[in-house]
């Protein structure tokens, strides 16, 4: 593939081999269909061959979201298709471990809502810059799954096992201060600033060592890989969970707009 192949993800080249890479779905808020999830698995290899990439940097299209997660109508496919489980059950996984080998440092600009897959590739980078209004969510809980896509492999590391435990299983909101105090993002800016720091930081990466930097980056993911049995179990219960009713009457919920009544949370009939 070519830079221009992408549909769904705009590459564009900056000074001194920084590449600014926008999720653009701006009318959907970022949300990623089934195109725009198939390309966040390919995009980390192709950067990472290209020659002319020194630093990326990953952002939202437009001011309301970096990406409100998945279209519902995934969901829905998913609740009711086994093959369409396992080709996102093995996107999902493709996401996570091609972001972990690309050796060019990723630094992402989370400049509104995250949520689903791009939550996992806004904590998957290297760098995080949030907006301190910004909110972000692993919301499989809210639906009636659990908590998949990259959360097992990356959050306990991040904020420590009691925070990630909490938030996984609420599926509670974190605003860009909470983030940045609990060490899930490494940086809350104001709105405006967030993507200008952003790409100041990517500049100072690309005037170092490469060398140095990507053997870094390298070394300090082993301690991700460590943790690949626990996202690949993580992943599974989250595709089987896809298999129960739960599911359904957590799309049900999120479509109406209402709490969910979650079949498994009611307690039985004596």
């Amino acid at each position: 593939m070519r830079y221009d192949d992408f549909q769904f993800l705009v590459c564009e080249p900056q000074a001194d081999g920084v590449v600014l890479v926008t999720l653009n779905r701006p009318e959907a808020m970022n949300a990623t269909n089934d195109r725009m999830h198939w390309e966040l698995t390919k995009i980390w290899g192709i950067l990472d061959e290209d020659p002319g990439v020194k630093v990326v940097v990953v952002t939202g299209a437009g001011d309301r979201a970096f990406s409100a997660g998945g279209d519902l109508s995934i969901v829905e496919a998913m609740s009711n298709s086994h093959d369409t489980t396992m080709r996102v059950m093995k996107e999902a996984s493709d996401i996570v471990y091609n972001m972990l080998a690309c050796n060019k440092p990723i630094v992402s600009a989370i400049n509104g809502t995250a949520v689903g897959a791009g939550l996992a590739v806004a904590l998957l980078a290297d760098v995080s810059v949030m907006a301190e209004d910004a909110r972000l969510t692993d919301g499989h809980a809210r639906l009636g799954v659990s908590a998949g896509d990259h959360a097992a492999i990356i959050w306990p590391i991040l904020c420590g096992m009691s925070k990630a435990k909490y938030y996984l299983m609420t599926a509670d909101f974190v605003d860009g201060k909470e983030a940045e105090r609990i060490g899930l993002v490494t940086f809350c800016a104001p709105r405006a600033d967030v993507l200008p720091r952003s790409l100041a930081i990517a500049a100072k990466l690309a005037q170092g060592s490469q060398t140095a930097i990507r053997a870094t980056k390298k070394s300090l993911n082993n301690w991700m890989r460590i943790a690949g049995p626990v996202f690949d179990n993580s992943l599974a219960q989250e595709m089987l969970c896809f298999l129960g009713p739960d599911v359904k009457e957590g799309l049900a919920a999120l479509r109406e707009k209402r709490a969910p009544k979650f079949p498994s949370a009611q307690l039985p009939a004596h």
